[in-house]
């Protein structure tokens, strides 16, 4: 529908298809609206095309070798591992181009839905520039707005990092062949997947961490399991080294100079990873002319029911500076449906937050961390036990890891788990499914699984609790 002054109207746009924009619009256009969805880029987000799904492909890839080299371990014969990386791309490729073309079939397959290609500019709060990808520009409004632009790598600001031709999430996936030395600034969960899969295809690996402990969010023991673990795999971990300046070296190759605990280290490498930060995308959006109020890193402002400080402009999915996660995206998505269109008691408030970290063996966290409960007054006990007291990760050589959980005292309900080890996204799975029926750790400790699963270590994590 064209207006009087020749915009285009809808009655909502989504600007951002991403893991909470996607599946928003297809929702908007069944409800009988008028929706139109802005993407600059690729369909699907962050997750589909940079994010969860090619990343998790490459670990798949990085597993396999990891496997491949431990044959013998098995009694199995396999000879020397080779690692074609510009394989590994293509497989990446074409998983995330089959996401991607079944995101756009199931746009172009929507009535009420129409896809514009470009970028989206508020010219106020409620209309928007769409300048395209040919070049032209229009002009769209609806009453309904949703902000779904996700974010992107950021770099720190590091002396001479802006001369080098560094790396970040995205770029390294396009490799075409194994670096020989890898260096990495940033030990979060980005720093620690890459290292980890980079190692397993045969990259010397260093990682610099500016914290005392890598994966900051976790409990230090937590971490440190982290750390043993890919030391052991023979990835050098440097703590408490803030990297101060990196250069080009004549010969090509990258050096990082850090400094901390009273050391200066210096460390040459073929290839240098940026993993330290991300930044809202949201600078191209032109807020000021709305109302629409951002934090100080540029996050736009919401409540618990993803408002904004302009009637009719939502928020959702990382661009809100909330857990920056698909799943979250996602709920998120949610609560905007059950507001607008259910009962009304959508909110992001209390919320369960899950992640898996998609090392090998995998970390999987859901609700709070030792120091977290301590910090919110509860009395707690803790149940933690070494994967190498569960029978089934015995069985099949995969004991690396620990299993923590944390429980209200009072209550004897769950409040978290951190569960590193084989599968511990999955175990921590069905911890959560325990906490969201409020269930007490008894129920667990007592509970018949079968055997031999991992699921059946529950009854000895619940057994030692201190």
């Amino acid at each position: 529908m064209v207006s009087n002054d020749g915009q285009s109207k809808y009655d909502a746009i989504v600007i951002g298809s991403g893991q909470g924009g996607t599946p928003l619009s297809h929702y908007l256009a069944q409800q009988g609206l008028d929706t139109a969805l802005i993407e600059k880029k690729h369909v699907g987000g962050t997750c589909v095309n940079e994010g969860c799904t090619p990343t998790k492909t490459m670990v798949a890839s990085a597993r396999v070798a990891h496997i491949a080299g431990r044959a013998n371990d098995y009694g199995v014969n396999t000879g020397d591992v080779q690692v074609e990386l510009s394989e590994v791309r293509k497989r990446k490729r074409d998983i995330v181009e089959s996401f991607r073309e079944g995101n756009l079939k199931r746009i172009k397959d929507e009535p009420r839905l129409v896809l514009i290609r470009g970028t989206g500019s508020f010219v106020g709060p409620h209309s928007l520039n769409i300048k395209r990808e040919d070049g032209e520009t229009s002009r769209v409004q609806a009453d309904r707005i949703f902000i779904n632009t996700g974010a992107r790598p950021s770099a720190p600001p590091i002396k001479g990092l802006e001369e080098v031709n560094y790396l970040d999430s995205t770029s390294i996936m396009e490799l075409g062949e194994v670096p020989e030395k890898l260096l990495i600034i940033g030990g979060g969960y980005i720093g620690v997947e890459f290292g980890q899969t980079f190692r397993r295809f045969g990259s010397e690996v260093t990682i610099f961490q500016r914290s005392s402990q890598l994966l900051p969010h976790e409990d230090r023991d937590i971490a440190a399991e982290v750390e043993d673990i890919l030391e052991e795999d023979g990835i050098n971990v440097e703590l408490n080294s803030e990297v101060e300046r990196v250069e080009e070296m004549r010969n090509g190759k990258v050096q990082v100079m850090a400094s901390g605990d009273g050391e200066n280290v210096r460390r040459e490498g073929s290839h240098l990873l940026v993993a330290a930060g991300r930044a809202p995308n949201t600078d191209e959006l032109n807020l000021e002319t709305t109302g629409v109020r951002t934090t100080d890193r540029g996050y736009v402002m919401v409540n618990e029911k993803l408002e904004t400080d302009q009637e009719g402009v939502y928020a959702l999915g990382d661009v809100t500076g909330g857990p920056a996660f698909t799943h979250i995206s996602y709920d998120d998505f949610r609560v905007l449906r059950d507001n607008l269109f259910g009962d009304g008691s959508g909110t992001t408030r209390d919320r369960l937050v899950p992640y898996t970290v998609f090392i090998d063996p995998q970390l999987g966290r859901v609700g709070l961390t030792e120091k977290e409960a301590r910090e919110e007054g509860y009395e707690i006990k803790i149940a933690k036990m070494p994967m190498s007291k569960v029978a089934r990760a015995l069985e099949v050589d995969e004991t690396r890891g620990v299993m923590k959980v944390i429980i209200n005292e009072e209550t004897e309900e769950i409040l978290g788990a951190a569960i590193l080890g084989i599968e511990g996204g999955e175990i921590a799975s069905a911890i959560q499914i325990a906490m969201l029926g409020n269930l007490s750790y008894k129920t667990l400790k007592e509970g018949v699984f079968a055997h031999p699963t991992l699921a059946e270590s529950l009854n000895n994590l619940f057994a030692n609790v201190d």
